[in-house]
């Protein structure tokens, strides 16, 4: 995370540290990576909602929470953002969520932080869920910064 934060794109690095996870916080997260990473090979469909038709990238991310820790977060990237909180590049913990600006427009593509700089994410037309680095450059380029997923089953 030093190569993002040198070159500026984490942002104003206003965004607090989030306290450490509960142990029901992180049994959670750990439930949303086992369902990620079932996903992957999984193809890219925009508005799709599952394995067999296959995923977009928010809606990868919204059957994750959903199916695996019952946390109702919106459909598009923008609102999941919106639905979330910000945290410092340094806080990131597996089943967090990075955000990158790929349509030019910020928070318009999102994915699952799996742990050691990497992340699970359905990439675009074409292609199937995998995952990827934060520091590849197409990445590191577009970072928008990172978000915890709070809440409950109600959302």
């Amino acid at each position: 995370m030093d190569l993002l934060a040198a070159r500026g794109v984490l942002g104003d690095g206003a965004a607090p540290a989030w306290p450490a996870l509960t142990d029901d916080a992180q049994g959670r997260r750990s439930a949303a990576l086992v369902y990620a990473m079932a996903y992957v090979g999984v193809p890219y469909h925009r508005g799709g909602t599952g394995f067999d038709q296959g995923v977009d990238c928010s809606g990868f991310v919204q059957i994750t929470y959903r199916e695996s820790a019952g946390i109702l977060l919106p459909r598009r990237a923008s609102e999941q953002a919106q639905a979330t909180l910000p945290i410092d590049t340094e806080a990131l913990a597996p089943g967090d969520l990075v955000f990158f600006n790929t349509l030019g427009e910020p928070f318009s593509h999102v994915g699952i932080y799996i742990g050691q700089g990497r992340f699970i994410h359905s990439p675009r037309s074409g292609a199937h869920v995998r995952m990827e680095r934060l520091e590849d450059r197409y990445w590191r380029d577009r970072f928008n910064g990172a978000r915890r997923v709070i809440g409950d089953s109600s959302g």
